[in-house]
C-alpha cells in the first residue's frame, strides 16, 4: 500500500515539473495567464487607437480653446463590446486632473458605444434631455451600472498608463452629459467609442470631438442633430426656459444645457465629420 501511494505521488510530482518546464524559464503560471490576458486585449482592441495615439490626440485637444476652465483631462476608449482598450490623461501625474474623471471618462465611452448603432451615432451630450423626468429615455442612466471591480482594481500608480488596470475589463456605466462619442472608421464601421472628462461637460464634448477627429475616426453615418448635417452627433443647444420646469424645454428633444457662451460658439465651429 505504501509503495502504491509513493508511486502515485511520484507520478504527480513528475507531471507537475513537466508542466512548469513547458513555460519559459522566467514565467510562472500567473505570469502566463497575464500574458494571455494581454494578448486577448490586443486582439479585442486591434481596430482602436493605442495608448500613445490617444494621449497625443487628447493632449492636442486639451491645448485648444474649448470654452471651459482649461483643466487637464482623462480619456478612455472602449471597443464595440465595451471592453476598455486605452486610458490616458494630459497632466504630468494622475493627480493633475480630477481623480473621479477617470471612471467618468470610461462611463462616457461605454455610453456612446452602447447607445450608438452602425447607422446612427448618439453622443452622450444628446442624451441629457431625453433622460430627464418625463423624457423618452427617463431612467436610462440607471440601466447599466459601472462595474466597480473593473473601475477600481489594481495599483493606482498605473492609472492612465499603458497598463491601466481597467484594460480588458467591461466598465459599464451610463453618463448623460457631454464628452462621449462613438468611433467610426473610414469604412464607416462602428468600432467603439471615446470618453473625455475633467472640465465642464460642454468643454468635455468639444475636446472629445477634437480627439476623435485627430484619430481619424469620425466617419459618422447619421445622428439626431438634424440642424447640422456636417456634425450629426454634435451637442445641441436648444433648451429654453419654461414656467414650472427647472431644466426647460428642448425643441429637438436632444438638447444639452449651455455651460458658457464660449463653449457654445466653439461647438458650432468644430471640424465637420468626414465622409
Amino acid at each position: 500500500m505504501k509503495k502504491s501511494v509513493f508511486l502515485v505521488g511520484s507520478a504527480v510530482l513528475a507531471l507537475t515539473l513537466i508542466a512548469f518546464r513547458t513555460l519559459p524559464a522566467h514565467d510562472t503560471p500567473k505570469q502566463a495567464a497575464n500574458d494571455d490576458a494581454d494578448a486577448n486585449v490586443r486582439t479585442a482592441c486591434k481596430l482602436l487607437p493605442s495608448h500613445s495615439a490617444l494621449h497625443t490626440a487628447l493632449a492636442s485637444a486639451q491645448g485648444a480653446s474649448n470654452g471651459g476652465f482649461g483643466l487637464n483631462m482623462w480619456a478612455t476608449v472602449v471597443n464595440r463590446d465595451g471592453v476598455v482598450c486605452a486610458v490616458t490623461f494630459t497632466g504630468t501625474t494622475r493627480s493633475d486632473q480630477w481623480p473621479g474623471s477617470r471612471v467618468i471618462s470610461a462611463q462616457k465611452a461605454n455610453t456612446a458605444n452602447a447607445f450608438s448603432l452602425p447607422a446612427l451615432s448618439l453622443s452622450t451630450a444628446n442624451l441629457y434631455t431625453a433622460v430627464q423626468p418625463g423624457g423618452s429615455l427617463f431612467g436610462l442612466q440607471a440601466s447599466n451600472p459601472v462595474n466597480t471591480r473593473v473601475a477600481y482594481r489594481g495599483d493606482s500608480a498605473n492609472y492612465g498608463q499603458s497598463n491601466d488596470p481597467m484594460l480588458g475589463g467591461k466598465i459599464g456605466g451610463v453618463n448623460v452629459f457631454g464628452g462621449g462619442l462613438a468611433l467610426y472608421n473610414a469604412q464607416k464601421q462602428l468600432i467603439g467609442a471615446v470618453g473625455v472628462s475633467g472640465d465642464s461637460s460642454c468643454a468635455d464634448h468639444n475636446m472629445a470631438w477634437r480627439t476623435r477627429h485627430s484619430l481619424n475616426l469620425d466617419y459618422i453615418p447619421a445622428g439626431v442633430n438634424s440642424a447640422d448635417a456636417t456634425r450629426p452627433d454634435n451637442i445641441i443647444y436648444d433648451i429654453t426656459n419654461a414656467t414650472g420646469l427647472q431644466i426647460g424645454v428642448s425643441a429637438s428633444g436632444w438638447g444639452h444645457p449651455v455651460c458658457s457662451p464660449a463653449a457654445t460658439t466653439i461647438a458650432a465651429g468644430l471640424p465637420p465629420i468626414q465622409h
